[in-house]
């Protein structure tokens, strides 16, 4: 049986210290073996290539930046040197299980056609410890239903659970979006409504949350939104027949993920701004004073148990 070749991708700066080794450790400890692994140093000042010259894999292959070239430019780069049929982005603070590709593929059958191929979730916090998990219940899912089901929250959309048809992603043009916000996930939304999807239930990967990727500034806040609503009409393109029903449950899902945005922000002027930006942007679909309230009521749900 032919086996497809994968292309585990980790661009990277100034992890080296932190999370990098947990990270490319978790790439070469993979049971399936036809893979390569691909670090581009995106021009870190810290010892990044000594960290990966230590495992001395041959199937690892590393390149450094001469100048810092920007998250985005070096996830392409990652992209185009890249030899596998399928494609995983694997940022490099988070991990995958040592079977991770190994489950994959045979969920797929070995198939080097699929759009792309999705796992569960765990999701840890910066010292690795367990904070919750989520498993891919999109199964059998029709595209508008898949859609659907991410904004109740039933599938993970993580760099670290997917895998992308590697030709399909190019031919699409890569990782792109208005702002570099949701690149990765409009490239999985087309690429799993034009070429078919594979879900696989099962957790198999792992999305560290630390403040570097957690938190939010104002400025971002209108970035955000119009990389949201971007995303939310590449979706509803994509299900023309049920475009009405994908479009109102997005916005309501994209104002309460955009309100959360918002709750890190340390300046309550500037907060209660935010808040204000991202209910116009929205079209007043949903009220910032309603979610407020229901946060403030699950957080009181949340004492009351712990106490308990």
């Amino acid at each position: 049986m032919n086996q497809p070749f994968v292309t585990i991708a980790i661009p990277t700066y100034n992890r080296a210290n932190v999370y990098l080794k947990h990270a490319l450790l978790s790439a070469a400890s993979q049971t399936y073996q036809n893979l390569e692994i691909i670090v581009s140093n995106n021009c870190s000042e810290d010892n990044t290539e000594e960290i990966v010259k230590s495992f001395s894999d041959p199937r690892i292959r590393y390149f450094r930046q001469s100048a810092n070239i920007g998250m985005t430019k070096n996830l392409m780069f990652c992209l185009e040197q890249a030899k596998g049929d399928y494609f995983l982005l694997l940022n490099d603070d988070d991990m995958i299980d040592d079977d991770f590709v190994d489950v994959c593929m045979k969920a797929a059958n070995y198939s080097a056609d699929i759009g792309v191929i999705l796992t569960g979730a765990r999701v840890i916090d910066e010292d690795g410890k367990f904070l919750y998990k989520s498993t891919n219940k999109a199964n059998g899912l029709s595209t508008t239903d898949f859609f659907l089901a991410w904004f109740d929250h039933k599938v993970p959309f993580y760099d670290c659970t997917t895998l992308y048809n590697t030709k399909r992603l190019r031919d699409n043009g890569g990782f792109c979006s208005k702002k570099g916000l949701y690149d990765d996930n409009v490239a999985l939304v087309v690429l799993a409504a034009r070429f078919g999807r594979v879900d696989v239930r099962d957790v198999k990967a792992s999305f560290r949350r630390h403040g570097n990727n957690f938190g939010t500034t104002f400025a971002k806040i209108a970035d955000w939104c119009e990389d949201s609503l971007y995303l939310l009409d590449v979706m509803c393109s994509l299900v023309p027949e049920a475009k009405d029903k994908v479009r109102h449950r997005g916005m309501v899902y994209f104002s309460i993920e955009n309100y959360v945005r918002c709750t890190r922000i340390e300046s309550l002027a500037k907060r209660a701004h935010a808040y204000l930006i991202v209910y116009k942007r929205f079209k007043y679909c949903y009220s910032p004073l309603h979610f407020i309230n229901i946060r403030a009521i699950l957080r009181k749900k949340v004492r009351t148990f712990i106490k308990k």
